[in-house]
């Protein structure tokens, strides 16, 4: 038995061309899942973490400004908003160099300059010195590549700690070294006080730091092509001319951003001298995070302190828009 179907042309038709229509509407118009995923699904990513700037960084940046134009002391901990308004007050007793709050202030800026100075040199130098003496192939480069970024995967607590128990006076290992075993110092020195104090932060910061030079020059000499040393080779060039006029103009990108974050890093070093000298650190080693910490949470007086988070702020901006803009000049010329 046969079933047969009829139905109207006219209808079929009509409903053919009413299906192609709705979809050339939907292909016309874009759905708007499409739409979220061609415009706003970047910044939906980046959400999280502008959140967290927010909350970790510029909210925090400017409560601190907002506290450095306040008397904000002790007695006004319970309640902020209630400490008396006192404009550039707290900016003028810190720049005030010849009172001892602004001559403390000008010693531990003139420390922090020569730490950095030597710690930021002496790390870049160790660097690019294991960088460039790795570079060629031979047995046991992995093991010691590994070796050398160890100080730098270490937790700065745990690697600050044991340095602080290497550099005790009666017990420690670098007096059992230098005094016990090689007689280089007459007596067992004090490294956590005094003049020494100095020398065993520069120590520190350079021995945890320089593996991060290491890291980044040691990837920025892979792509320089084996081809420039082979030419240079053939042509004459020894391994220090090849170093000077192969490696370090190649370098130089590397080199502009290393040296900037390693001064950045180390200028605002907190933890490391916290930890190795504790709350009082030593006068020859007073650096200025360590000051206005002290100024802030030791003397309960964070209008004074906030002024000058606000001011090593503003040197350290004014710092990297100088460097950047001779660096950027320096590339410049270069090209030309």
């Amino acid at each position: 038995m046969t079933t047969t179907v009829t139905t109207d042309p006219g209808t079929d038709r009509s409903s053919r061309g009413t299906s192609r229509g709705s979809g050339g509407a939907r292909r016309g118009m874009p759905r708007i899942p499409d739409r979220i995923r061609r415009g706003g699904l970047p910044y939906l990513l980046l959400l999280p973490a502008v959140l967290l700037e927010l909350l970790i960084h510029l909210i925090p940046m400017i409560v601190g400004i907002v506290m450095s134009f306040r008397q904000l002391t002790q007695f006004f901990i319970s309640n902020w908003g209630a400490a008396p308004w006192t404009g550039l007050e707290n900016y003028e007793i810190a720049v005030d160099f010849d009172a001892p709050i602004g001559e403390a202030l000008l010693h531990s800026f003139f420390v922090t300059c020569v730490f950095t100075f030597f710690a930021v040199g002496l790390a870049w130098l160790f660097g690019v010195t294991a960088a460039i003496m790795l570079q060629e192939s031979f047995r046991g480069r992995g093991f010691l590549r590994a070796l050398f970024l160890v100080p730098y995967a270490l937790p700065v607590y745990a690697a600050v700690i044991t340095w602080a128990f290497m550099f005790q006076r009666d017990n420690g290992l670098v007096n059992h070294v230098l005094h016990d075993q090689l007689g280089i110092t007459d007596q067992p020195s004090f490294w956590l006080i005094g003049d020494n104090s100095i020398y065993a932060l520069i120590v520190v910061s350079v021995w945890k730091g320089w593996p991060f030079a290491f890291l980044m020059l040691m990837a920025a000499l892979q792509n320089i092509p084996r081809e420039l040393y082979e030419a240079a080779a053939i042509d004459g060039a020894g391994v220090r001319q090849q170093i000077r006029r192969i490696t370090m103009p190649s370098l130089r990108p590397v080199n502009q951003v290393l040296v900037l974050v390693l001064f950045l890093w180390t200028f605002n070093d907190f933890n490391t001298p916290y930890v190795l000298f504790g709350k009082a650190a030593p006068a020859d080693a007073d650096l200025i995070s360590i000051h206005i910490y002290q100024s802030s949470f030791v003397t309960w007086n964070f209008g004074t302190g906030s002024a000058m988070s606000v001011l090593l702020l503003l040197f350290l901006l004014v710092v990297t828009a100088v460097y950047l803009f001779l660096t950027s000049r320096g590339r410049k010329g270069s090209h030309a």
